[in-house]
């Protein structure tokens, strides 16, 4: 694989995690400004993510019959119109539908998996995901941070324009890098173009398959519940930093930053070292655990008294901590269990899995938040946790090395 070509996805994901981390600090606020409630004010976040989750196995499924190339410019090129869209959007409805349009756009990160998986033997491919990962995770360093600082300054009479803006333009730089140095990975013997089956978000015969590979079955509930209960915290953080805390944007996205820089330090620079002495499988178990004390914590540091600030941001890097080992370690699991020509096909599965979980996640969190109390999102979470844990008993270890 040329260095050009992983450096390049690595930016397309970067860059779609930035546009989706940046507007963590101030789009709930945004959305309270505009007239929503608490409820609401998350649904931003669950409409995006509901957009990945109908087209998430269309882009993968349409990779596998004509390339990763092609998909990954089209969806790059649309990302910078729907980040653009946002920077412009002064209601409510227009908020929304500009959530809409990025979230169909940025619904490619099951192809950038692919195309690892395409060009790194089985051996190799924690490294590779373990890259896509670090991308997830300075994309939570990078996003929320610059959004909360750029969010300070006022552009068309609202924080928020301004890092939308940014966004778009670094999606124009990175569709100019990826026209000039992304190869096609995916040779014409290794496509799928005949196969007359259409991609759906949920394909009753793609999972009645998944189900019958050992340990895919269980990878695909995992990776639904680790997600569902981390989406609910995420949309509802930036309330819970304002409302118990005082926070402002500009802080919660600093917090946000200290987070991210846990994420990728695990997923960037130890994954590969720890995929080798643990495997996947333990990797995942371990990862889910940690969730569960830090969704624990979280919930509960608003009534620690003065240890409370302290708790709430060892609470953000325990969450870090373990959704780093669980997010690179699944789809490769899931990839070393599946044929070359169905990588597009099952990552894009694990991917529609989470993007359902992101869908529900928050909406669960939000009406959890609004009807009952704000610790409420991360009790549960972490009892979800548990319930994933338990279910990840069923993944086969491999063997180290």
């Amino acid at each position: 694989m040329r260095k050009a070509s992983l450096g390049t996805l690595f930016l397309t994901v970067l860059l779609d995690l930035l546009g989706f981390g940046l507007v963590i600090p101030f789009l709930p606020g945004v959305a309270r400004s505009l007239g929503a409630g608490d409820f609401v004010a998350t649904l931003p976040g669950a409409v995006y993510s509901l957009m990945q989750f109908l087209f998430v196995p269309i882009w993968g499924r349409l990779s596998d019959r004509v390339g990763r190339r092609p998909v990954l410019l089209v969806s790059i090129a649309a990302s910078a119109i729907g980040m653009a869209g946002l920077g412009f959007a002064q209601t409510l409805p227009t908020l929304f539908i500009a959530r809409i349009f990025s979230g169909i756009a940025t619904a490619n990160i099951a192809v950038a998996q692919a195309y690892i998986a395409d060009v790194t033997p089985p051996e190799r491919r924690a490294r590779g995901m373990g890259i896509i990962g670090m991308a997830f995770g300075l994309g939570f360093i990078i996003g929320p941070f610059v959004g909360g600082e750029l969010g300070q300054f006022q552009v068309l009479g609202r924080a928020g324009a301004l890092p939308s803006f940014v966004a778009s333009g670094l999606s124009v730089i990175n569709l100019l890098m990826a026209w000039v140095t992304l190869p096609e990975s995916l040779p014409p013997e290794s496509r799928g173009g005949k196969s007359s089956h259409r991609a759906k978000p949920l394909d009753l015969k793609q999972l009645r398959a998944t189900f019958a590979i050992p340990g895919l079955g269980a990878a695909l509930v995992i990776s639904f519940l680790v997600v569902f209960w981390f989406a609910g915290m995420e949309q509802t953080f930036r309330l819970f930093t304002e409302d118990k805390f005082g926070m402002s944007d500009v802080q919660t996205g600093r917090l946000f930053g200290i987070v991210g820089i846990v994420a990728a330090i695990v997923q960037g620079g130890l994954i590969a070292r720890l995929t080798r002495l643990f495997g996947e499988a333990r990797l995942v178990r371990g990862g889910i655990w940690v969730q569960a004390a830090a969704f624990t914590l979280l919930g509960s540091c608003p009534h620690m008294g003065i240890l409370s600030l302290p708790a709430l941001y060892l609470s953000a890097a325990l969450i870090a901590l373990g959704n780093g080992l669980v997010t690179p370690s699944l789809p490769s699991y899931v990839s070393r269990r599946t044929p070359p020509d169905a990588q597009g096909m099952t990552l894009g599965s694990l991917q529609s899995a989470s993007a359902l979980a992101r869908v529900l996640g928050p909406a669960c969190g939000g009406l959890s938040y609004a009807l009952w109390n704000p610790s409420a999102p991360y009790l549960l979470g972490a009892v979800g946790m548990v319930v994933a844990a338990a279910v990840a008993m069923r993944l086969q270890n491999n063997r180290p090395g």
